[in-house]
């Protein structure tokens, strides 16, 4: 079993990048923040609580996201692996990924930082908020969401280069220039 997490501050790609390695490498894609957005336009009770964080910006607790992962792995028995698309985003969350893989006997076998300047990230996420209609995609949420990041999530760089499985890929470029930095880092995980 192959599991990667793709990492990234928001609108570095990694949504645009799973979708090629699925293609590629035939693994199962999580995207918790695919996952709470359709429980908020489910208007679901889950979603309620994750859009009361998200609309401001901020991070949905830990225990609520863990769970909801948890049950989503527990019941792929014959899957090649997993990408892990805006999860883990703390360094606790880190923690209870590998402690929940481990009871599955499988571990993170490699995660792919991509590496985008602020600005760069600015102009996507407008560009896709215009597109998309999504309503975080707006100056104010994303200057507070790449803050979030800073604060919260950059600092999984040092715990998963402690584990010696983090990759850095840089993430301007085209979508394929990219991925072929990122197919270089997987294949040799797995050959």
């Amino acid at each position: 079993m192959l599991n990667i997490v793709i990492f990234g501050a928001p609108g570095s790609g990694k949504g645009t990048q799973s979708e090629k390695l699925i293609e590629r490498y035939g693994l199962q894609h999580i995207s918790t923040g695919d996952l709470l957005r359709s429980e908020i336009k489910a208007n679901s009770e889950l979603g309620q609580l994750a859009d009361s964080y998200m609309s401001k910006g901020q991070l949905v607790p830990d225990k609520v996201v863990v769970d909801m992962l948890e049950a989503l792995v527990s019941k792929c028995n014959k899957c090649k692996g997993f990408i892990f698309d805006g999860f883990p985003r703390t360094i606790a969350q880190g923690e209870a990924l590998d402690a929940m893989l481990k009871k599955y006997t499988v571990k993170v076998d490699v995660v792919l930082s991509l590496k985008v300047p602020d600005e760069e990230l600015i102009t996507r996420l407008l560009k896709r908020g215009e597109v998309s209609g999504r309503s975080d995609d707006n100056r104010e949420t994303i200057v507070n969401r790449l803050q979030v990041y800073y604060d919260q999530t950059a600092p999984l760089k040092d715990y998963y280069s402690k584990q010696g499985n983090l990759v850095e890929i840089p993430g301007q470029g085209s979508i394929d220039e990219i991925f072929t930095h990122i197919a270089t880092a997987v294949d040799r995980i797995i050959n």
